[in-house]
């Protein structure tokens, strides 16, 4: 298929815009760059949002809750944005955020985890989990339901959703009930076609990701162990997996092989490609109608996924 016209449009007028490329800039200045917020669409009014700080090892992590409805207990998705382990925090997915919960009815903690290169591997893996576990534990507390927890995200934030999976298969808890990952980035030592023919002119390039891994994972060595590169693990017990992807993505390829290996090792997964999408399509819904198309999507696996 060829690049749909809207993610076209995008590029367009990121090339025109004259910036310097990502891979260019210090950490300080992408983040300075972060994209409009009303590229992801309105802000949704939801029922409640709070900010909390939840204890982790390395201090206080932010997180921001969203209560679709005043019901409880509600089913839960502990999400984790994207940005490479680098950029992005509470503010940039928050409208994304808002959409899942109000679309899914779930309670949706989105955790702020600490970022690299500040704070390298396993900072932002460790915050994951102990976000995941505290919500399990104090259930009550955030009134939702212990046994219909999640955990989500995108690119980056895919990828600390499956670690937090596989520690918590490895640790005997939490129970987790659902994988939901939005184009993860699951496997730093991919060389797929897709990390070929996507690897310029995209949105996410090949320097830009390199750039990433150098902050979050700078040592070979780590790049191939399960907490940073997930796809490598034993995938057996993980919980049942919807993995979206887009067609002109680099990180394409690896998030359908991943889904594979999930059923390969006996865990139920779905994989939807979208076709003519980019990297990042999920939070341009305001801009891009397949991204609201896969926020409908992921709302309503969650919804199936987390019924009793």
């Amino acid at each position: 298929m060829p690049l749909d016209p809207q993610c076209k449009t995008f590029l367009d007028q990121i090339a025109a815009s004259g910036g310097r490329p990502l891979h260019e800039l210090a950490p300080a200045e992408a983040r300075a760059q972060a994209m409009p917020p009303e590229l992801a669409g309105p802000e949704q009014p939801v029922h409640q949002v709070e900010n909390r700080r939840i204890p982790g090892d390395g201090g206080l992590i932010p997180v921001r809750v969203y209560r679709p409805s005043a019901a409880s207990p509600l089913p839960a998705l502990v999400f984790f944005h994207g940005g490479g382990f680098v950029l992005g925090g509470l503010d940039m997915a928050d409208r994304t955020c808002r959409a899942l919960a109000n679309d899914s009815g779930c309670v949706v903690i989105s955790v702020d985890y600490r970022l690299a290169p500040e704070h390298q591997f396993p900072a932002a893996a460790d915050d994951a989990f102990a976000a995941t576990s505290y919500v399990a534990e104090h259930a009550a507390d955030f009134g939702v339901d212990p046994a219909l927890i999640a955990v989500g995200g995108d690119s980056a934030g895919g990828n600390l959703a499956v670690v937090v999976a596989l520690r918590a298969r490895d640790a005997g808890g939490p129970a987790l009930a659902f994988q939901l990952l939005i184009y993860p980035w699951v496997d730093f030592t991919d060389a797929s076609p897709s990390m070929r023919e996507y690897a310029a002119d995209h949105f996410l390039t090949a320097e830009t990701m390199d750039w990433f891994a150098n902050h979050y994972a700078p040592a070979p060595i780590d790049r191939r162990q399960p907490w940073v590169s997930p796809s490598h693990a034993n995938l057996a017990g993980l919980p049942p997996a919807l993995v979206l992807t887009a067609e002109c993505d680099p990180l394409r390829d690896q998030g359908e092989a991943y889904a594979r290996r999930l059923v390969d090792a006996g865990v139920a997964a779905t994989v939807k490609r979208y076709d003519g999408m980019i990297h990042v399509f999920f939070n341009l819904g305001g801009i891009i109608d397949g991204g609201r198309t896969a926020i409908a999507d992921a709302a309503a696996a969650l919804k199936t996924a987390l019924t009793r």
